[in-house]
């Protein structure tokens, strides 16, 4: 089918939850992508920060076919070897000693705030309150999108599910005052990824960990987005120096098939018992061959250095353009999770960008966020600064 044939269907067919959409692929390699009409694109969105082996990884694609041709799927009634390989394998790189695994984001952050609220629960002092960031995006489950501090998310779904209040991200002084005897634990994105790229301030998350400590309360890192060397690190707080309670993740651990983890500490753990928590398809054997094989990579010498001096270079690049040109706000990110503001929304940069061979995509409405795979080379992203460079030209930026 061409594009054009493909949309007519989609549109006969789907609900439309996601507006109009500027193409078809149809095939991928590397950071490579063609659409079904056999145009060439370089992919510097990844799925949104899923593949981060680009696509068609050869390890994972051998570790999906060797999988798929002996057990796609038991029940979590029975032992899963890959499953439990997955969970030490994470705990030999992270804090976290125990892990659960369900689906994606959304029901990787869902289990994060039931731990939570069980947890202090089962000690006899519920603390059924959680406090999270204006412009933190943690899920489109109920509890989730409740979590996540943008009320457009929440218009038409309310009433919401209670136990939540929000501060300004980067203000330790609201926080301090939003943790009163109700609240058993602050949730974080590291790196805010769809509220802009925002980056956390010096010392911040540092504070947070602090006052976490002096309250006797959990601290939640979403890593849903800036995990899996995203931002230079196997996991972004790493770079921070700290250590959260509880992490979640889920888009690049098994590089497009759907997986999503939440990894606590041994204490933490006792939140959860028998019956507490469960999902069906979560750790089943193909996910987890799949993760398997994506994180040994991540993990393999020297892997991440070079993937942190790519973006690294690029975002030298970028912020040389933003010099040249004044319709640029700022150039912010770390690693490969990279984000322009411009004084103007960027829809129609995207779509010259798109139409000149580079995929890319927003964060909000001003942001221009780039998430290419962490394969990407130098030259791939010095290409991508030229075409941005021509494309702002165009637009009189």
């Amino acid at each position: 089918m061409n594009t054009a044939e493909i949309q007519a269907l989609n549109d006969a067919c789907i609900i439309n939850t996601y507006g109009a959409r500027k193409l078809a692929i149809a095939r991928g390699e590397g950071a490579t992508l063609w659409d079904a009409d056999g145009r060439e694109y370089l992919d510097c969105f990844a799925g949104i920060a899923v593949c981060n082996l680009g696509h068609c990884h050869p390890a994972v694609t051998e570790a999906i076919r060797d999988q798929a041709g002996k057990l796609l799927h038991v029940s979590n009634l029975y032992y899963i070897e890959q499953q439990a390989r997955l969970a030490q394998l994470l705990s030999q790189h992270c804090f976290a000693q125990k892990w659960f695994f369900c689906n994606g984001g959304a029901e990787a952050n869902e289990a994060a705030i039931k731990i939570t609220r069980r947890y202090w629960a089962q000690k006899g002092t519920p603390k059924p309150h959680i406090v999270t960031a204006d412009q933190s995006f943690h899920g489109r489950t109920m509890a989730t999108i409740t979590a996540t501090g943008q009320p457009k998310y929440h218009q038409g779904f309310e009433p919401m599910v209670p136990g939540f209040r929000y501060v300004p991200f980067n203000d330790l002084a609201a926080l301090e005052a939003a943790i009163t005897p109700e609240v058993g634990a602050v949730m974080l994105e590291p790196i805010q990824g769809e509220g802009g790229v925002r980056m956390p301030a010096d010392g911040y998350l540092r504070a947070v960990r602090e006052l976490c400590d002096a309250r006797g309360i959990l601290l939640i890192f979403d890593e849903v987005q800036t995990g899996l060397g995203r931002t230079g690190p196997l996991f972004a707080h790493q770079d921070f120096g700290i250590q959260p309670d509880i992490m979640t993740l889920a888009k690049g651990l098994a590089n497009g098939v759907p997986i999503g983890a939440m990894g606590c500490t041994d204490e933490v753990a006792q939140g959860f018992s028998p019956g507490a928590h469960a999902c069906t398809f979560g750790g089943n054997p193909l996910s987890c061959a799949a993760a398997l094989a994506t994180l040994e990579t991540l993990t393999g010498p020297g892997f991440l250095d070079r993937a942190k001096a790519v973006g690294n270079s690029f975002m030298d690049q970028l912020k040389a353009l933003a010099a040249e040109h004044p319709q640029i706000v700022e150039v912010r990110g770390k690693g490969l999770m990279i984000g322009v503001e411009f004084k103007e929304p960027v829809a129609p940069l995207i779509t010259r960008m798109i139409e000149s061979g580079i995929i890319c995509g927003p964060a909000g409405p001003n942001v221009l966020r780039f998430l290419p795979p962490l394969i990407v080379t130098e030259e791939q992203m010095a290409r991508v600064v030229s075409v941005l460079a021509a494309c702002l030209g165009e637009l009189g930026w």
